[in-house]
């Protein structure tokens, strides 16, 4: 666990403190502060392989995401805000919302916002990449600016495991750390998907429907290398051209969203220390046939080649021990 707090810190640097803490932990942002050297604030934060949890409490305080923050920023994020104390404010997109606690944001981190609270607020915030999130639900940047119910169902059970969490941590390895925030990536997603919102926004009900369906029969295949557009269309009892333009929608072939989900499948893959298997062996079971187009695929969506990113990712999971 990472902690950091202003109370050691003397009063004219904690503004600064903070810049750098926030930085840090969730990438740079423009900080106003009601009284800078009265500013107190306590950071905890749990490395849980691809995800980080942290619990935040602090004063008053409004935050700024603008293009300069994220200009030739490779890696685009979400946050997931959940109020524990405090009403939010949040905007982006020329959306707002104001959250109290029982609700939940999702924030995305290469489009400027704002986000402030006028009182003393205590938060959870978890951190994800947009790939690991686009991996498991179309297109989550819709969902930014919208508050989500975190009182019931899949979103309360969500809540639950992020208090309880803390005091399990301590004695995990690094793999079991990183298998626990795959799994509460899969609960936040639940939450979304439950959401009648997440069906309808985006386009029409009976065309979100439709896509919902695709993308669940597509991700129960895609180890299978020759899936394509006829197998899915008749899967899902639509006709190939209808199948062709429900995707245009989305501003994705169906063909290079199943190259997308392969590929995400297949990073996941790679960086679960617990999968023994070789990257050819990863990338065939993720439905590449051909491993030199599954490195050339590789390289250009995440920077390096399979083996050096499985490499990277298993010293970076030792050095956090």
């Amino acid at each position: 666990m990472i902690q950091i707090s202003t109370s050691a810190c003397a009063p004219w640097d904690r503004s600064r403190y903070w810049h750098d803490a926030i930085a840090a932990a969730y990438f740079p942002l423009d900080l106003h502060f009601r009284s800078p050297e009265s500013f107190a604030g306590d950071l905890n934060e749990w490395p849980l392989g691809d995800v980080s949890l942290s619990r935040l409490v602090s004063e008053p305080l409004r935050y700024r995401r603008l293009p300069h923050h994220f200009q030739g920023e490779r890696e685009e994020y979400f946050l997931i805000t959940i109020p524990v104390r405090s009403e939010v404010f949040f905007s982006q997109c020329g959306k707002e919302v104001r959250c109290r606690p029982g609700g939940l944001l999702v924030e995305r981190s290469h489009e400027p916002y704002i986000f402030s609270h006028d009182q003393a607020a205590d938060l959870w915030v978890m951190k994800i990449s947009a790939a690991a999130l686009a991996g498991r639900i179309r297109r989550p940047d819709r969902f930014c600016s919208m508050q989500f119910d975190a009182t019931r169902g899949s979103g309360a059970l969500f809540c639950d495991v992020l208090g309880i969490l803390p005091r399990r941590l301590e004695g995990m390895s690094a793999e079991l750390r990183a298998t626990v925030g795959r799994q509460l990536v899969d609960l936040l997603v639940l939450a979304l998907k439950e959401d009648e919102r997440t069906l309808t926004s985006g386009g029409s009900a009976v065309r979100a429907a439709h896509l919902l369906r695709i993308e669940a029969f597509v991700r129960d295949r895609l180890g299978d290398a020759d899936l394509d557009p006829e197998t899915v269309a008749a899967a899902c009892d639509i006709s190939t051209r209808y199948l062709h333009e429900l995707f245009r929608d989305t501003n994705h072939t169906l063909g290079s969203w199943i190259r997308d989900q392969r590929l995400e499948t297949c990073r996941a893959a790679l960086a679960d220390p617990l999968r023994k298997q070789t990257v050819a062996e990863i990338a065939y079971e993720g439905g590449f046939s051909d491993q030199a187009q599954f490195t050339r695929a590789f390289k250009n969506c995440f920077g390096v080649p399979p083996r050096e990113y499985r490499e990277r990712t298993l010293r970076d999971s030792v050095r956090r021990r």
